[in-house]
């Protein structure tokens, strides 16, 4: 088990290891995801497993549960025996909980996308809190990854992913982008038939 204390993966220096960076980037992936959602429920989220067993990409997904404060942050992939908890992440830059008093918008529709257009989404640097709600809610299903949204959010998030790609010089992630932008695209003409 991997007990995390948040405070040893913030503000890290330019030149630390790939390794401890892609450790951190996942970190923050999981808080992001179990504060996107109410505290008290565990549920798995569409944050792909980061271990290689046998070489081999786990096929896992992260599960979360985030009980009332100040707990810590449980997880453990739904497929390998990789787990741990992580503390000292409130009020971070990943801390996505509503502020007090602030009710969370309904999700009326249910929105398939490909593991790829989810993972373009989780690299969009430009999205406010309500559109990384959206995204880090995503739940891996059989079907693929869904969002549970409506129109209006869609439409914002749409809103972000367009304005990244047309601001993207580096051709592959715009692709990436587009790819995305194109899987939202789909699912919101169907949600207006």
């Amino acid at each position: 088990m991997m007990v995390t204390d948040l405070q040893h993966f913030v503000d890290l220096p330019a030149d630390v290891p790939g390794p401890a960076r892609s450790l951190a980037d996942q970190l923050h992936a999981i808080i992001r995801a179990a504060t996107a959602e109410k505290a008290g429920m565990a549920w798995e989220t569409a944050i792909a497993c980061k271990r290689r067993p046998g070489r081999q990409r786990c096929p896992g997904h992260i599960q979360v549960f985030r009980a009332d404060l100040p707990a810590p942050i449980e997880w453990r992939c739904s497929s390998c025996a990789d787990e741990g908890v992580i503390s000292n992440w409130e009020g971070s830059y990943s801390d996505l909980r509503l502020p007090r008093g602030e009710r969370a918008a309904s999700q009326t529709d249910e929105v398939v996308i490909s593991e790829e257009a989810f993972a373009a989404l989780r690299d969009l640097q430009l999205l406010d809190a309500d559109c990384e709600r959206l995204v880090y809610r995503a739940r891996a299903t059989e079907r693929g990854v869904v969002l549970r949204t409506d129109a209006g959010d869609l439409d914002e998030l749409m809103g972000f992913v367009a304005a990244e790609a047309n601001h993207e010089s580096n051709p592959r992630r715009r692709r990436r982008l587009d790819a995305a932008f194109d899987a939202l695209y789909e699912a919101f003409k169907a949600m207006d038939e």
